[in-house]
């Protein structure tokens, strides 16, 4: 196979219209919000932040954090969550949230998600509040783990709830070399 250079075609899949959205609720790891935004320009997802950051996102910062597919990224800034409900709500007015949370009962698998939904997960030290939680309880899943850890990394959670609610709308399913 000879090697890769950015010319060399990539195995791709057309945006999906509408969007998911990747929320991140007062995220406090640079390097996880990082890699969900290259996540989030990989798959055209707008990436919302809420509340306050554990980091800086300003131009300077993003430059020498080395992050450079930034621009790339559809990133919007919420205060809080509900500034984040009445922008999600305008702009993707039958999208669904999906809160992710380690504690839930309910298998990720099974959330039924649709074009335009919502992804939401919570900071990497303490997850989503018990108020939001409790107020959106019938949208809140879990992705089981097989061993005995606390959760997993956000970066990695948001990676498996993304590209499992792409599968279920049948995003990957063509694909071509571009």
């Amino acid at each position: 196979m000879p090697r890769s250079t950015n010319e060399t075609p990539r195995l791709r899949s057309a945006p999906l219209a509408p969007p998911y959205h990747v929320v991140l609720v007062e995220p406090e790891i640079p390097p996880n919000t990082g890699n969900i935004a290259r996540l989030c320009a990989a798959t055209a997802s707008p990436l919302h932040l809420v509340g306050t950051l554990g980091f800086r996102i300003d131009e300077q910062a993003v430059r020498r954090a080395g992050v450079d597919y930034w621009h790339l990224v559809d990133v919007r800034r919420h205060a809080d969550f509900e500034h984040f409900l009445r922008a999600f709500a305008s702009e993707s007015p039958g999208g669904k949230l999906h809160l992710f949370s380690a504690v839930s009962s309910r298998n990720y698998v099974n959330a039924g998600y649709e074009k335009g939904d919502a992804l939401v997960f919570g900071r990497e030290s303490v997850g989503l509040s018990e108020e939001l939680l409790a107020r959106f309880s019938d949208r809140s899943v879990a992705i089981p783990t097989l061993g005995a850890v606390r959760s997993l990394n956000l970066a990695n959670a948001v990676s498996i709830a993304l590209y499992e609610a792409l599968r279920q709308a049948n995003a990957l399913d063509e694909t071509y070399l571009g």
